[in-house]
Order: structure tokens, then sequence, then C-alpha cells
């Protein structure tokens, strides 16, 4: 392997290393129900916390709430893909590469 291709790779790993330890400080916030229900997810898609207005907790219909808080995870989970893939996407210049997106 030519020592510049080597060198290139090993640059391109710690820039990936730093942009995912970025991405781990990195925040989104999605919200379902007009916002009863919210979800604050890092770069990293590890969710950080949930929160849930008084109002829409109600023993009688606990599906309703499943449901708002399934929304809101799966929107934050595709808000975090896409703070990923912009912030990782710059570093390779398009490529996919599997696990990062």
């Amino acid at each position: 392997m030519n020592k510049d291709v080597f060198r290139q790779a090993q640059e391109l790993q710690a820039k990936m290393a730093k942009a995912q330890q970025e991405l781990g400080d990195m925040t989104v916030e999605a919200g379902s129900g007009g916002g009863v229900v919210k979800v604050v997810i890092d770069g990293q898609q590890k969710i950080r916390s949930v929160s849930i207005s008084p109002e829409v907790i109600n023993a009688e219909d606990a599906e309703f709430l499943e449901d708002l808080v399934l929304t809101a995870v799966n929107e934050a989970i595709r808000e975090s893909q896409e703070l990923a893939a912009k912030q990782l996407g710059s570093l390779t210049s398009g490529i996919k590469i599997p696990g990062l997106f």
C-alpha cells in the first residue's frame, strides 16, 4: 500500500472518530401530539430524554400514549440519522459507509 494512501486513511479514521464524538454531543428534539410527548436524542441515536405532559396520561387510553411515544421516538431517530449523515457526509465525500448512516 502506498504510504500516502495509508496516511490519508489514518487521517480519515481520525476525523471520523472526532466527528462521531462530536455527534454524541449534538442533540435533536422531536415531538408528537402537538408537543405533549418530546424525545431528545443525540447524533449517535442514543435517547437522552423522554418527556410526557401529564394531561395525556390516562390509564383508560394507554394505547394513545404509546402511539404518541412511538411517533416521537421514530421522528427523533430520523432527525438524528439526518444529522449524522450531514456531519459525516462531508468527511466521506458522499460515500455511504455501512454502519455510519
